[in-house]
């Protein structure tokens, strides 16, 4: 659960940074692929990565973002640069709207009492959750992926080094 402000800005900005180099290595041709018939396609799933009111929306909480009911788009970039300008809303929303005494103050989430620091903390590790999910649809698409908490088996090729295994 976050605490502070500050905690969550920092977090939340490296993790939002790392999501945004994936969605920029989308092409349009690869929006469509699915690892099942009848599942998500790489171009839904990175369109739910975009920040919406969702999960946050009981907190009060009003940041710039799609409707997260809205389809998503055909265009790769227009993906990445919905995240990019809906996370920065998020981030400014919460610097501005919120201070550190209001991430103690609870919400009902999911019909549970939430505390907002907690409600966060949550809103951050979904992101994470289905990064994850991203990651592999790139990689059975045949896109390049970075690392994220680590070098990707490229990345150690490009240092000159052999993953370990």
């Amino acid at each position: 659960m976050f605490t502070t402000i500050q905690q969550f800005i920092e977090e939340y900005g490296q993790e939002s940074a790392n999501t945004q180099k994936l969605l920029y290595a989308l092409t349009d041709e690869s929006l469509s692929r699915e690892i099942a018939p009848g599942y998500r396609t790489l171009g839904h799933l990175a369109w739910h990565l975009v920040p919406s009111g969702g999960l946050l929306h009981p907190t009060g909480l009003k940041f710039e973002a799609p409707d997260e009911r809205s389809e998503a788009p055909s265009s790769a970039a227009a993906i990445a640069e919905a995240y990019r300008a809906a996370s920065q809303s998020l981030i400014d929303a919460v610097r501005n709207q919120w201070t550190d005494a209001k991430l103690q103050e609870t919400a009902t989430v999911f019909g549970q009492p939430w505390k907002n620091g907690l409600t966060l903390h949550v809103f951050q590790k979904h992101e994470i959750h289905h990064r994850g999910q991203l990651t592999i649809l790139m990689r059975q698409a045949g896109l390049p992926v970075t690392g994220v908490y680590g070098p990707t088996k490229e990345e150690w090729a490009a240092l000159g080094m052999e993953a370990p295994v």
